[in-house]
């Protein structure tokens, strides 16, 4: 959890993905996070935490339903929704909070 807080903490835009291998949405959600990447590159970092393996990160931000997704950025928690979101809503966010 230590290099989870960290990488919270940057002065980056961080999109967590909370997923889970059998969730079908969040199979939708897999290359929208690519698309968003490659167009924004070195301004965002995206992790991807399966919620079956991390239960305590999903408790901890209340994750109760898959895809959930959450943008941080110097370790405070700036935006989170719950299901598919499109990459150009993504790249307006990220905007927002750069």
């Amino acid at each position: 959890m230590s290099s989870f807080s960290s990488l919270i903490n940057s002065d980056k835009p961080v999109l967590i993905d909370f997923f889970a291998e059998w969730c079908g949405p969040c199979k939708t959600m897999s290359p929208i996070l690519k698309e968003t990447k490659s167009k924004l590159g070195d301004k965002i970092t995206i992790i991807k935490i399966d919620i079956d393996k991390n239960p305590e990160a999903a408790a901890a931000y209340q994750v109760r339903s898959v895809p959930t997704l959450m943008i941080f950025k110097n370790g405070k928690q700036l935006w989170k929704q719950s299901g598919i979101v499109p990459s150009n809503e993504l790249i307006n966010l990220f905007n927002q909070f750069q």
